[in-house]
């Protein structure tokens, strides 16, 4: 397994496991578990600011509903199914999306209202063959960004541009270069008739157009229900990674029974936008920890600062300074062990903590602190200067 495998670095950081016993299940250790809720909070912000209001459906749902949406025919036998007291079948929900039309379809909607927009981190488990599974890149429980918009023909290119935008500024945000973009198109098996997957193929491409972006095409990939842009990363290695979609829905509001009362006073089917910032949230994860080897952004970072006094002579600066640092938002870790201050820094650096404060009598006395940044540089400043240096650079 190589150095900055995921699967290597996330054993090495305590980041999380995953055992023979549970196979494709996750289990988040603190650290990871830290780095996984700053991740879902940036996205969480970000799709705050787009619009889109967050939700929270069940994992579990009755068999009846993925048979009318076509799930069933089509997943049918990767979901995880049982059955109740009164031989009622359940499954363990594959993906949110129709989900999300049941919260649609609570009271009357108007054109008005339209577009409406949903977010959901959705818990999903989908019965992965045992040979498949890889790490936290491919799992039988993970949990979606999913989200979707419920609009009318005339907001599809605009609904799809801005979040083609919210993409471009995410993905430059994690340090990601630039993507690709592929047009997946009609499958051979699908719903609906070839003039709706004509429109909706076209809706995508203008859109794209639109931000400025060429693509591909590549025939007959896209989804069952409709043609999908598809957005594919480049890391520092040069591998490449799909990841965003955006998918342009016709079919599955009419068959959930989705609905609104447009201007002529008559009920009319809305169109279904499916957006995914990162897919997956533990794959993206798997991805940003094989792209920056490990060394997470500050902001990124499980432990973002390890404090150590020189000695115990200084151990009660130490942990004040410590506590000034949780009191400001700022993820610390008190290092001050038996182990000599060297240890104690081979320590910090094998965790990947991205900044050492090092407190000795001098700072102490001064109320500064030493401060050693990953890239070897270092400097001695003001405590409350540190605090609101590092503060700043959380966010």
């Amino acid at each position: 397994m190589e150095l900055n495998d995921h699967r290597r670095l996330g054993s090495d950081l305590s980041l999380y496991h995953i055992q023979e016993n549970a196979p494709g299940m996750v289990f988040w250790h603190p650290r990871g578990y830290a780095v996984y809720r700053v991740l879902e909070d940036y996205i969480r912000g970000e799709m705050r600011r787009l619009g889109f209001r967050e939700i929270r459906t069940p994992q579990l749902l009755p068999r009846e509903i993925w048979e009318k949406s076509g799930h069933w025919d089509k997943f049918g036998k990767n979901m995880f199914c049982v059955e109740d007291d009164d031989g009622k079948d359940f499954a363990l929900k594959p993906m949110s999306c129709p989900c999300h039309i049941q919260v649609f379809n609570q009271g009357k909607k108007s054109w008005r209202d339209l577009p409406i927009r949903y977010a959901e981190f959705g818990a999903c488990h989908r019965n992965e063959s045992s040979g498949s599974m890889h790490g936290l890149m491919r799992t039988r429980a993970f949990e979606q960004d999913d989200a979707h918009v419920l609009c009318r023909e005339e907001h599809v290119q605009q609904e799809v541009a801005r979040f083609i935008g919210l993409l471009d500024k995410v993905y430059n945000d994690l340090g990601f270069a630039g993507y690709k973009v592929a047009l997946s198109t009609r499958p051979p098996v699908r719903a609906g008739s070839d003039e709706l997957w004509d429109w909706a193929e076209e809706q995508l491409a203008e859109a794209a157009h639109q931000r400025g972006i060429e693509y591909s095409i590549q025939p007959g990939e896209g989804a069952f229900y409709g043609p999908k842009l598809e957005f594919v990363l480049k890391d520092k290695q040069g591998r490449e990674w799909q990841c965003g979609t955006v998918q342009l829905d016709t079919v599955l509001p009419a068959r959930l029974d989705a609905s609104y009362i447009n201007e002529k006073g008559e009920e009319q089917v809305p169109l279904m936008i499916h957006h995914a910032v990162f897919g997956s949230m533990g794959r993206f994860l798997a991805m940003l920890l094989e792209h920056h080897e490990g060394n997470l952004p500050f902001w990124l970072s499980p432990d973002q600062v390890a404090v150590m006094p020189i000695s115990r002579q200084q151990a009660e600066h130490s942990e004040a300074f410590h506590n000034n640092l949780a009191d400001a938002g700022i993820r610390s870790i008190l290092l001050d062990g038996n182990d000599t201050l060297q240890r104690r820094i081979v320590e910090a650096g094998k965790m990947k903590v991205p900044v050492i404060v090092v407190i000795g009598n001098r700072e102490a006395e001064a109320g500064t602190v030493a401060v050693r940044e990953r890239d070897g540089s270092q400097s001695v400043i003001d405590m409350f200067d540190a605090i609101e240096l590092f503060r700043l650079r959380r966010n």
